[in-house]
């Protein structure tokens, strides 16, 4: 039944009845829900001050403002839900072990190394896979995820335990946040020299949140000053209380750099896992699990680190991730070598996907490739319509007369792509967090992994001039051509609290510009003239470049500068005053500085500014 609408627009009335939108629909998404005509919607929304074109995707407020006006209950499907329905439509289970008791079996524990920044995280890992990490990162700090399964011996049976490696920086926190909810256990390290510090509750914060067990490795025990008590006193104050002091929690006292005690830490966690956990997974079912870490690589195509959580991955396999799909080429553990089938808490790096995953995308094993890209695709739209949302800036009357006003709008816009998307993920993180007032405001309105596209040039011009930041990546041809047209601002960087202090000092409005002295040119005094209430006059013969009037000068003696921060305040070609002589001609230049002499040189420069590396 139609019904007058607002300003006399027709459209249906809902009386009450509930329709479902994804985040990031459009009016035309809307109308195909209560069969209207999306051009009485624009009117609608016109009407209720907010400017909306037909197929822009619009916000969760927008559609139940639209909803509240039709008499209809809009409920947005969050991007769980969304994906959770998406699933049960091809009948999929996410996130479950198929069978029962019977079915499952035990699995190796797989742990997150946490702690504060230069307690010895990366050694350790050095130490138990015998592997060195920190060379070529940058600044020292662990860029990047990674995961390796190790082997021990514990009451005389071969145990594997697989180690999660997440960065250790407070920038990193959001990926050291996954870290822990994938995980089963966390082994904290506190420097036996330094003792508990801010990162350090802050990883026992994450570690208590996710509800899992720690194990505390004091390292550093070989150096002086070291006071391994001191460490275990001061945990007791954050719950960790030692088994020698009465408590639940191991302390293991090691040294990554001279390898002391290692086995002691890995029967540690073993037993901590035996004791306070059940891990148990069905092998015999299509794979499930994370991402990891994922990058594009130039010889391989799009990689991607993923932890099987059950089942069994194998190769040929079709899989989906996120919103990447593909069948698995080929599958690599930690050292390069080929498998054929990884199980539960198995990491290994798979090739063949057509896309990169975000790290942190669930992945699944589907019956076949046709499945797979429909899964992804769906996700792909979805994910498309986030972007759309976000790169668009709100656009009510109100608003804009707002802006119009103001003469401009304060919100800076960035687009993140780099090598691997748990750095992105990070840096997303911690720009967000940089908080300058209310005045102005930091949108992420793209990330994504590998080389800056013309796609990423496009959208920054769409969305008028997003910053676009690359980690550790750089553009294609193409897009750098297009981006040095039209003028887009790409910013490089390779370790990420770089961009963070810029994007901060950009936001406060302190990025200076950089200057860079440029010579004009040179002019050698021949003869001295002496002009009443001016001073001393250079008669000068140009020997390079232009001498112009205004410009700042300085003057040199036998290559010594005598006097500097001077201006050219008088210049004269013969009796008329000129603005700029060129090489081989003789003028009259007074710099405001009396003590001059014949063969003195006149420098003129000025200070251009330098475009930001």
């Amino acid at each position: 039944m139609q019904a007058p609408a607002v300003g006399g627009v027709q459209a249906p009335r809902g009386h009450g009845k509930t329709i479902r939108l994804p985040q990031g629909a459009s009016l035309t998404d809307f109308a195909e829900k209560i069969g209207a005509n999306p051009a009485s919607l624009v009117a609608i929304m016109m009407h209720l001050g907010e400017m909306v074109t037909a197929t822009q995707s619009v916000s969760e407020d927008t559609l139940k403002a639209l909803g509240l006006e039709l008499d209809f209950d809009v409920q947005v499907v969050s991007p769980e839900d969304e994906d959770r329905e998406l699933l049960e439509s091809f009948d999929i289970e996410y996130g479950e072990d198929e069978g029962g008791e019977e079915n499952l079996q035990s699995r190796p524990p797989v742990v997150t190394v946490m702690g504060h920044v230069d307690h010895g995280k990366t050694k350790l890992l050095d130490a138990i896979r015998s592997a060195n990490v920190v060379a070529g990162e940058a600044g020292g700090i662990t860029q990047h995820i990674g995961a390796y399964q190790v082997e021990t011996e514990v009451d005389g049976e071969d145990r594997k335990i697989t180690f999660i490696d997440t960065p250790g920086h407070e920038a990193f926190t959001a990926m050291r946040a996954r870290g822990a909810d994938t995980t089963d256990l966390v082994v904290l390290v506190v420097a036996a020299d330094d003792g508990v510090k801010p990162q350090t509750t802050e990883a026992i914060d994450h570690a208590t949140a996710a509800g899992v067990p720690i194990v505390v490795a004091v390292n550093k025990i070989d150096k002086e000053g070291a006071d391994p008590q001191r460490v275990r006193a001061q945990l007791t104050e954050y719950g960790l209380v030692a088994e020698e002091y009465g408590g639940t929690t191991q302390f293991v006292d090691v040294s990554a750099r001279e390898r002391i005690n290692i086995d002691g830490l890995l029967e540690s966690v073993i037993l901590t896992a035996d004791a306070e956990l059940d891990l148990k997974a069905n092998p015999d079912m299509p794979a499930q699990g994370s991402a990891i870490e994922a990058h594009l690589d130039k010889g391989r195509g799009a990689t991607a680190t993923v932890l099987v959580q059950r089942g069994t991955l194998r190769v040929g396999d079709s899989i989906v991730c996120g919103v990447a799909h593909g069948r698995v080429r080929a599958m690599l553990d930690e050292n390069g070598t080929n498998l054929d089938e990884a199980g539960p808490s198995r990491p290994v790096l798979v090739l063949g996907l057509t896309a990169v995953p975000g790290a942190g995308d669930n992945f699944l094993v589907v019956e076949d490739d046709r499945v797979a890209r429909q899964i992804a695709d769906k996700r792909t739209a979805r994910k498309r319509n986030a972007e759309l949302l976000r790169s668009r800036k709100s656009s009510s009357l109100e608003e804009l007369f707002k802006d119009l006003e103001r003469g401009e709008r304060d919100e800076l816009l960035l687009i993140l792509k780099g090598d691997v998307s748990g750095s992105v993920e990070a840096l997303e993180d911690s720009l967000l967090k940089i908080d300058v007032g209310e005045e102005v405001a930091l949108r992420v309105i793209r990330r994504g992994v590998g080389a800056i596209t013309q796609d990423d040039v496009n959208l920054s011009l769409a969305s008028e001039g997003a910053v676009i930041i690359g980690f550790n990546v750089r553009p294609e041809r193409n897009a750098q051509e297009l981006a040095d047209r039209e003028g887009v601002d790409i910013r490089y960087y390779s370790v990420i609290y770089q961009a963070i202090e810029e994007v901060e000092a950009a936001l406060k409005g302190m990025l200076k510009p950089e200057f860079e002295e440029v010579q004009l040119g040179t002019a050698q005094i021949r003869e001295i003239f002496k002009v009443p209430r001016i001073g001393n006059i250079g008669g000068s013969m140009v020997t390079s470049g232009i001498i112009q009037r205004n410009a700042k000068a300085r003057l040199v003696r036998d290559g010594v500068v005598v006097s500097d921060n001077l201006t050219v305040s008088s210049l004269r070609r013969f009796k008329d005053d000129a603005t700029e002589v060129r090489e081989g001609f003789e003028c009259g230049i007074g710099v405001g500085y009396n003590d001059i002499k014949v063969d003195d040189v006149i420098e003129c420069f000025e200070m251009r500014e330098k475009p930001r590396a």
